[in-house]
């Protein structure tokens, strides 16, 4: 049997969002008793905790919402690539060890451990000019364990302009501490959400 790496990080009430994001919250419609069969609860949250795909409608007013996605980018091979200590910004430099002959899909790691329990302003983003890189070298999907491709800070999101215009599809917060270099097969399918800017995924790697 070929192995698994799950790379969705748990989430739950501690899971960390984007200051001002809605975290997430549990409630019991119906408990388990003498009077009901079944357990039934209610759940809120924003569809950027946790690993996620973003929909073009994240950063394009006009953009298409996460359920209208074809899913093609989100399933197929792929390269995890470390860029351990990069700094503020990732550029092509930092990748360079690892883009011969690179599949469609590439995930960067930039942690030496995930925050499981914080939001990291000061998280590594990507350098447009490496997202526009990656896009003429063939790839359709850019995946990263930081919470965004672009600075916390951000308000002009270069590097989500640069998703948009190249046609690309990310997906953050993926747990990569334990993920050698190297190829696999992705699977991180979002939700068939017809209105909205993002989805969580339950994202796994297959070894090839």
């Amino acid at each position: 049997m070929k192995k698994l790496w799950d790379i969705s990080p748990p989430v739950d009430a501690k899971s960390p969002v984007f200051p001002g994001d809605t975290p997430y919250t549990q409630q019991w419609a119906a408990t388990l008793s003498d009077d009901c069969p079944v357990n039934v609860s209610a759940i809120t949250l924003s569809p950027h905790v946790g690993a996620h795909a973003d929909a073009p409608l994240h950063y394009d007013p006009q953009g298409a919402a996460v359920g209208a996605l074809d899913l093609l980018p989100f399933l197929g091979r792929c390269r995890v690539i470390h860029a351990l200590d990069s700094g503020p910004l990732i550029t092509v430099g930092h990748l360079q060890h690892a883009l011969n002959e690179v599949p469609a899909r590439v995930l960067v790691r930039t942690y030496r451990q995930f925050p499981h329990q914080h939001f990291d302003t000061q998280l590594t983003a990507f350098h447009p000019a490496t997202v526009q890189h990656l896009a003429d070298l063939g790839v359709q999907l850019i995946g990263t364990d930081s919470a965004s491709i672009d600075p916390a800070d951000s308000k002009q999101l270069p590097s989500h302009q640069m998703i948009r215009q190249r046609g690309l599809r990310v997906l953050e917060n993926l747990l990569l501490d334990e993920v050698p270099e190297g190829d696999y097969e992705l699977i991180a399918l979002p939700l068939k959400l017809m209105t909205a800017d993002a989805s969580p995924v339950r994202a796994i790697l297959r070894e090839l």
